[in-house]
């Protein structure tokens, strides 16, 4: 390996394997609370959409229902999920596998405060409706999921605390926030006794703004959990995609457009950029593919996704990955139990680095 000293590595990985040697369970707290999550969760955007992935055509229920047993079975118990995925149809499923399954998992959901949603009440009632479609008393996390005017950011940090004293939930968090609104809210719940839990921002090899902005460091000095949504950046990561087989050839016009209509709403968002990536694009960041794949193989052929969510875990994060299918369950488990070196990290960084300001003007 060019970038590394091959003996660094090999001292490095006889303490990653004690280290692992010492954890009985991959388990991690929420925040300060006494939540215990693993640290790699389950994302459901995907379940139940018909607009952005194609549900009810290449993939459908039975496919969900296993790529939920085999994520459970393989230590995976933070299952997050929102309203708005697939107009509910998201947290009923979910609700419906683990009724099935009969697993102990985490449930994180979340309030999307419309420009409609002019009242502070519309937040507890949005939380009825979510627990009713999941068939729960209580989430274990409830996430306020962007800021949207006139109602202000204060107010719905209010509609949270009061989620968590009528024990509707045990935990709040919020998403999509910068450091600055993340700090404001730390406050704004302080007041009433309730400690924020969790951030989720988009946060990958190929979208680093979290580090860049200190946000990441803030929360891990003020025990708030930062969740990692798109970890593998809309299948970037993955090592499927090459110059000779970009996304854009597997995304659909409605799915293009439906993305694009997503970056409108999150502009800083990277992962969605995905589908308009072509040849040139991929020829960019396939240097930082080549890597993965080899830092993988030193790993006892681990491959491009496990790397990718393993380096997530490695800054402090917890990554949050959609799965369709058993098979990219089975995978994104394979993301546990192990711990990628400190040299490895940093040469996965420089080369990060380097396709940071492409990324920034495609």
């Amino acid at each position: 390996m060019n970038l590394i000293a091959r003996d660094m590595i090999e001292r490095e990985r006889e303490q990653s394997k004690c280290w692992n040697a010492k954890k009985n369970a991959e388990r991690i707290f929420l925040g300060t609370t006494d939540v215990q999550i693993s640290p790699i969760g389950i994302g459901t955007w995907s379940w139940g959409d018909h607009m952005v992935w194609g549900y009810g055509r290449s993939y459908g229920r039975a496919d969900l229902e296993a790529a939920f047993r085999v994520s459970a079975e393989k230590g995976i118990n933070f299952f997050d999920t929102a309203e708005a995925y697939g107009w509910g149809q998201s947290e009923r499923l979910l609700g419906q596998f683990i009724r099935v399954f009969k697993q102990p998992v985490v449930v994180a959901t979340k309030f999307l405060p419309s420009p409609w949603r002019l009242r502070k009440a519309s937040l507890l009632h949005a939380l009825h409706s979510s627990l009713e479609r999941l068939g729960m008393d209580r989430v274990d996390l409830y996430q306020f999921h962007k800021h949207y005017p006139p109602v202000s950011f204060e107010t719905w940090m209010g509609s949270l605390a009061e989620a968590v004293e009528k024990g509707q939930t045990r935990a709040v968090g919020i998403s999509n926030c910068k450091k600055e609104q993340m700090l404001l809210a730390i406050d704004v719940l302080a007041e009433r006794g309730v400690p924020l839990s969790s951030n989720q921002v988009e946060y990958s090899l190929l979208n680093r703004e979290p580090e860049y902005t200190s946000l990441l460091k803030v929360c891990l000095n003020h025990g708030v959990t930062l969740i990692a949504y798109s970890p593998l950046a809309m299948g970037l990561l993955t090592g499927k995609y090459t110059p000779e087989n970009p996304p854009v050839n597997r995304f659909s016009l409605r799915e293009r457009l439906a993305l694009r209509a997503y970056s409108l709403a999150l502009p800083d968002c990277a992962a969605a950029k995905a589908c308009r990536f072509g040849r040139e694009q991929l020829i960019q960041i396939q240097p930082l593919i080549d890597l993965m794949q080899e830092i993988g193989e030193t790993h006892n052929g681990k491959t491009p996704v496990q790397v990718a969510l393993n380096w997530v875990i490695c800054k402090g994060a917890v990554p949050i990955v959609g799965v369709k299918n058993a098979h990219q369950a089975q995978e994104n488990a394979g993301a546990l139990g192990w711990r990628l070196t400190k040299g490895e990290i940093a040469a996965l960084d420089e080369v990060s680095e380097r396709v940071q300001p492409f990324l920034s003007s495609s």
